[in-house]
């Protein structure tokens, strides 16, 4: 018999076994909702509940711990019963299982936690060196180093069962198959609450093609592990394609509950003698504030074409990075290659974004959410400007 499943609530209280939805919970009426009707005009942006522009309130002292934020709701729903206490999540890889940062950190005050890359077996991950130092930000090839499914429930389940924060885990696969065959074993774990699919791996179906890259192959592999679970699904976008709003839809119809945006680009580094590349992969993925403005551009359009929610990957390192992500269309953030250097950034971000609410006159971040996107859904970058003679 399957252990009963658990996904963790903003009260810290157990779903339904059988994830139903939850009810629709009244979200601001002014706030902008994605549609992939690009015929359909957008709402105007946010405002007060009472309809009129949002002002700043009186100055007052900055309200700061769970008790500061209770008076702002910064819950986000992501569908079959997962409830975010908060819209700053930590990014897959740079925070492990979230065991090895309790000391320093108040983990259950993070709005989730996502895991790192999971995959069916074991892998030793990519010969060394594997990190790299860039301007505004690093390289990384670590190579999905994991230990495997199996041992990652037994070694980390039972911890996060007990945590409050709903803890996410990352999917990494080469097939379908790998894909589905993890899922099925983390389907009824107590524990965890919710799956994201990392697609940026080669499919060895397809002559090693990525599945993010292409919206069939993204399609496909959404459906399937779809099939395989009625756990929340999350389904992380890559930046390295031509438009993304194809692929986006795509991953909508086949069932996925959000999207998570970006994963890293793809980058080499050259080595000190300048006779090869630095990695030993040779390519590695780059993150932190330098692909901010792409990960911004990922969000911005692809919140223009889908209805799911969409939560932000690539630079945070401030509020005024949540902020923007907010504009463009993200309920949420993750923050990635920043919590090396500062492991107390998202708990603080928390407080912050609270205390911003306040201060504009909003009961709730959502209605930051969308203000700087078109009433109408505008052309892929590809047709900008920037590339017109």
């Amino acid at each position: 018999m399957k252990a009963k499943r658990r996904v963790v609530t903003a009260t810290g209280r157990p779903a339904s076994a059988r994830r139903t939805p939850a009810p629709p919970r009244s979200r601001p009426t002014t706030a902008p909702a994605p549609t992939r009707d690009t015929t359909r005009p957008r709402a105007e942006p946010a405002q007060s509940r009472s309809g009129a522009p949002t002002r700043p309130a009186a100055p007052t002292r900055p309200a700061t711990g769970a008790e500061g934020a209770r008076d702002i709701d910064l819950s986000v729903d992501l569908g079959r019963g997962l409830l975010l206490p908060n819209p700053i999540l930590v990014a897959s890889g740079t925070f492990g299982y979230g065991v090895e940062y309790g000391d320093v950190v108040e983990v259950d005050r993070l709005g989730a936690i996502c895991c790192k890359g999971t995959t069916l077996k074991a892998r030793i991950g990519n010969p060394t060196p594997r990190v790299t130092e860039t301007p505004g930000g690093m390289l990384n090839s670590i190579g999905l180093q994991n230990p495997g499914v199996d041992a990652v429930i037994e070694k980390y389940a039972k911890t996060w069962a007990r945590w409050k924060v709903p803890v996410i885990v990352n999917v990494a696969g080469e097939s379908v198959r790998d894909y589905v065959e993890v899922t099925r074993r983390l389907e009824g774990v107590p524990g965890i609450a919710g799956i994201e699919l990392n697609i940026s791996c080669p499919n060895v179906g397809a002559g090693g093609l990525q599945f993010a890259i292409d919206a069939g192959a993204a399609a496909e592999v959404t459906a399937a592990v779809r099939r395989a679970t009625d756990l929340p699904l999350l389904v992380k976008l890559s930046p390295n394609v031509a438009d993304i709003r194809p692929i986006a839809r795509a991953i909508e119809d086949a069932g996925a509950d959000a999207l998570t945006a970006i994963n890293t680009l793809s980058g080499i580094a050259v080595a000190p003698g300048r006779t090869k590349p630095l990695l030993g992969n040779i390519y590695g993925g780059l993150s932190g504030p330098a692909v901010k403005p792409v990960a911004l551009r990922i969000v911005y359009e692809a919140s223009q074409v889908v209805k799911i929610p969409v939560i932000a990957i690539g630079g945070v390192t401030e509020l005024a990075d949540v902020l923007d992500f907010l504009a463009v269309g993200a309920v949420a953030v993750q923050v990635g290659t920043a919590i090396f250097a500062d492991p107390t950034l998202p708990v603080r971000l928390v407080d912050e974004l609270a205390a911003e609410c306040r201060r504009v006159g909003v009961r709730t971040h959502l209605e930051l959410v969308g203000t700087a996107l078109p009433k109408r859904a505008g052309a892929p970058s590809a047709k900008g400007v920037e590339y017109r003679p």
